[in-house]
């Protein structure tokens, strides 16, 4: 599963805002103001979710927003798709070396078909990600 929501803990200071996610030791960010808080935010969690999925670590379940104890932060639900975010950051090319039937490669390169951009539409469909 790629989408997460997960409560977190929002706390007005002097020179800005504190956001913490309770369920995720460690993530956690700041901005100036409150638009900038909530961005960073989607940000922290995504790339916190991230680093858990390529460390092959289990995704902490999220917890009931009800029953934490916020103090004087403001609870607010912050969502992050880790797959969407890996795309938007990572769109640097990767080679990669192949082999069709000649008679695939004339047929194609007769009709101009572009192989890179046919490779990756057939990837998106077989991964379902289409």
């Amino acid at each position: 599963m790629n989408e997460h929501v997960y409560a977190a803990l929002l706390e007005k200071e002097d020179d800005g805002y504190n956001v913490v996610f309770p369920d995720l030791p460690g993530c956690f960010t700041c901005a100036d103001d409150l638009p900038g808080a909530l961005t960073m935010a989607e940000d922290v969690l995504a790339m916190c979710l991230i680093q858990l999925e390529d460390d092959h670590k289990p995704i902490p379940k999220p917890s009931d927003p009800k029953a934490l104890n916020a103090g004087d932060a403001t609870v607010t639900l912050i969502k992050a798709n880790t797959l969407e975010y890996r795309k938007r950051l990572n769109k640097q090319a990767v080679k990669k070396t192949l082999s069709i039937p000649q008679w695939m490669n004339e047929a194609a390169e007769k009709q101009g078909v572009n192989f890179s951009q046919t490779l990756q539409e057939a990837l998106l469909e077989k991964l379902k990600m289409a």
